[in-house]
């Protein structure tokens, strides 16, 4: 019988390789690796685990994979709601922003990554300022993610003038390279914010050390329209004269598309990250996902930023998904809930590029959750992939597992110290943030 480090095994396996369920099984897990997954019976005959974690009444999924967010911005959950993302990112978000210091961003990422970890999120692709300080807290939660300095054409509160944000983001390729967890992006943060000479600059430093290229696109009608009267075609459109198109682009929101659009997505093999909740709120619109999916193009799930969503909850998010396509096209069979659950796990992965997670199968990274089914609102139990969809919550994880790391056991939090962050962000928010104050109570007045 071979040793291995973790078994971890439940009434339910969903490995998420095809639809296929697996009743009384487990997971078989060496070093960082999964090595079997298989009946309960045949893996104890086979193994010995150093550890084994059973739940009679459990269901284990792959980690769900959040595509896009800004976690830092717990700092700025609740503030200068309810209005459009122009005002919202304008006249309140980047006025806050330019007050930010690198150890708020670190305490903020922080409380992200705990919060994500409850939510039963194991991989996440971050564009924000201060990026090496959202890498250091991803790294001390023992998450796994994509991470990039968010680059503009007017200076940063980080690295000053767009010359030395090129500079960063070089940097922070060249010390988180070779970590086994976390990846470096170049992420210019939307066409509307970067010229031209940003965006192909961006592309030639993507090219130059082989990363991801992440970007908000299509994200509103008044984007779309300063596009058209700038560069006389679409978002999409000018980023493919530009060059910048192709299998590595990782493009945010894609809500306002043209049929024409939707065709240079599929002909470049972009990916696209769908985030239902934060368009909703902020009224952007609802991206066109079923034409998407009959086009092929891959689509993950993310949440945005806690600021305009306002929370990292990837469940909420496959709810709301699977519910509003449904709405917007008078059709309840348009995005099934089997779509739906793909894009946060195995299809998320493929939009990431990061083809080691999203499904539970020999060779691949432990990521794994485990969801508590023994609950009112998940009984009785028809149809597992029904219930994640439409009835589950982020309360129901009761572990997360990252890379064969228990992180979070019976849902007791094992890399992060919560009553720490609290303190911190209550320091913060209490003291620091005072200055923050000002904008704050001239949106409350303006609304």
């Amino acid at each position: 019988m071979e040793r291995i480090d973790l078994l971890i095994s439940a009434k339910y396996v969903l490995p998420m390789e095809d639809e296929t369920i697996l009743f009384e099984a487990g997971v078989a897990i060496k070093g960082e690796n999964i090595i079997a997954v298989a009946p309960i019976k045949e893996l104890l005959k086979k193994f010995i685990p150093l550890k084994h974690l059973h739940y009679e009444d459990g269901l284990i999924l792959p980690g769900l994979i959040n595509g896009h967010t800004h976690i830092a911005m717990t700092l700025f959950r609740g503030i200068a709601d309810d209005l459009p993302l122009i005002d919202w990112l304008t006249k309140y978000i980047f006025p806050l922003e330019k007050q930010l210091k690198p150890e708020w961003v670190y305490w903020g990422a922080l409380l992200g990554c705990a919060e994500m970890i409850f939510s039963g999120i194991t991989c996440f692709c971050d564009m924000y300022l201060f990026a090496d300080m959202v890498a250091k807290a991803t790294e001390k939660a023992g998450l796994r993610a994509i991470i990039g300095e968010v680059l503009y054409d007017f200076p940063s509160p980080n690295y000053g003038p767009l010359e030395q944000g090129f500079l960063y983001t070089k940097r922070l390729i060249k010390k988180w390279q070779s970590h086994p967890l976390i990846s470096i992006a170049i992420m210019p943060h939307a066409t509307y914010t970067c010229s031209p000479f940003l965006l192909k600059k961006a592309k030639e430093i993507a090219e130059e050390y082989q990363v991801p290229y992440v970007i908000h696109l299509a994200e509103t009608k008044d984007e779309v329209e300063k596009i058209k009267q700038k560069y006389g075609c679409t978002p999409i459109k000018h980023l493919a004269k530009l060059g910048i198109l192709n299998e590595h682009l990782i493009a945010a929101h894609c809500v306002w598309l043209t049929d024409e659009d939707i065709k240079l997505l599929k002909k470049y093999h972009v990916k696209v990250i769908h985030n239902p909740e934060s368009n909703l709120k902020l009224a952007s619109g609802i991206a066109p996902i079923p034409k998407l999916l009959a086009e092929g193009v891959t689509l993950g799930l993310g949440t945005d930023g806690p600021a305009s969503n306002n929370d990292l909850d990837l469940f909420s998010e496959m709810s709301t998904a699977a519910r509003i396509h449904k709405f917007n096209q008078g059709d309840p069979t348009v995005v099934s809930a089997w779509e739906i659950l793909k894009m946060a796990t195995k299809e998320g992965a493929n939009a990431l590029g990061i083809s080691k997670i999203g499904s539970l199968a020999p060779g691949k990274k432990a990521d794994l959750i485990v969801i508590d089914l023994n609950q009112p609102h998940l009984m009785p139990v028809y149809n597992l992939v029904s219930h994640l969809v439409y009835a589950a919550s982020s309360n129901d994880i009761l572990t997360t597992i990252v890379n064969g790391k228990v992180l979070m056991e019976n849902k007791k939090l094992l890399t992060l110290d919560l009553e720490e962050i609290y303190g911190h962000i209550k320091d913060l928010t209490k003291d620091k943030f005072m200055v923050l104050k000002p904008y704050y109570e001239k949106g409350n007045n303006d609304s």
